[in-house]
């Protein structure tokens, strides 16, 4: 496999991560391509990209945290940053630990590959991830509306949900039934699926919601390329089925964490 063709069968999923540790679609992708930018211009950068995932994510995570880096030293509105990345969007960033759990749960790296890629000790990277997951549990409770029409996941949310702290405000398997729950109450997070029980869409319920208000959203579906293509507005946390708990619990704490960041920001 070529370089070009080891990187585009792995984008999709660096633009997963990209957008979850950004917390924006449109931060997420810049950054991507100021990573693709850079390998096209270094050499040595873009032959390591032969080695697979982790050598793409931690070019990926190089450009990342010389951003911050940038905007630390030198103030937001100093900072030299690539083109369609604002200084501002940096000012609330994904902690070291939050970060080790989302290569760990999301990206699903190990260890071992998830030290290589924020070229840090693997001891470290687990004490990281045994802290971020200590935060989940101090969190605020919210509200969650699940949108799903298979039963069983659909319970399997609920249950995990609860386990978090969460309550649950309403369940939906069609765009219909969420408009109903949301116009009894506005939840503040939103679990959908792609495609619902009458052939409806989880885009689209999800749309009607936040037509009503801001709400984070995560999308768990089991095609998450069609909807990391960068070519359109999509979503910002997307759960490949079939998922592991620990994979939507990591994805409901970033949702909830840059929530609350942009409510602190805005109060």
């Amino acid at each position: 496999m070529s370089i070009g063709e080891n990187v585009a069968a792995n984008l999709p999923y660096l633009r997963r991560y990209a957008r979850a540790l950004t917390g924006s679609q449109q931060t997420g992708d810049a950054f991507v391509r100021a990573t693709l930018e850079a390998a096209l211009a270094d050499d040595e950068l873009k032959s390591s990209l032969e080695g697979g995932r982790v050598p793409l994510y931690r070019a990926f995570n190089k450009v990342w945290s010389s951003a911050y880096l940038e905007v630390s030293d030198r103030g937001a509105d100093n900072a030299d940053l690539p083109d369609q990345i604002s200084a501002d969007r940096l000012q609330t960033v994904t902690p070291l630990n939050r970060q080790a759990l989302l290569l760990t749960t999301l990206e699903d790296f190990t260890i071992e590959q998830s030290a290589e890629i924020m070229e840090i000790a693997p001891q470290d990277v687990e004490k990281m991830v045994q802290d971020a997951i200590a935060e989940i549990d101090r969190e605020s409770a919210t509200s969650v509306l699940i949108i799903e029409d298979e039963p069983l996941i659909s319970m399997q949310l609920e249950d995990l949900v609860r386990g978090l702290g969460h309550d649950i405000c309403g369940t939906a398997a069609t765009r219909t039934q969420a408009q109903q729950v949301v116009a009894e109450r506005t939840p503040g997070l939103v679990l959908a699926d792609i495609q619902l029980a009458d052939g409806s869409s989880g885009l689209d319920a999800v749309d009607d919601i936040l037509s009503i208000g801001s709400v984070p959203v995560i999308f768990i579906t089991a095609y998450p390329e069609r909807l990391l293509t960068g070519d359109r507005p999509e979503p910002t946390y997307l759960v490949t089925k079939p998922f592991q708990e620990a994979t939507v619990r990591a994805a409901i704490s970033q949702a909830l964490f840059f929530n609350a960041s942009r409510e602190n920001a805005s109060a």
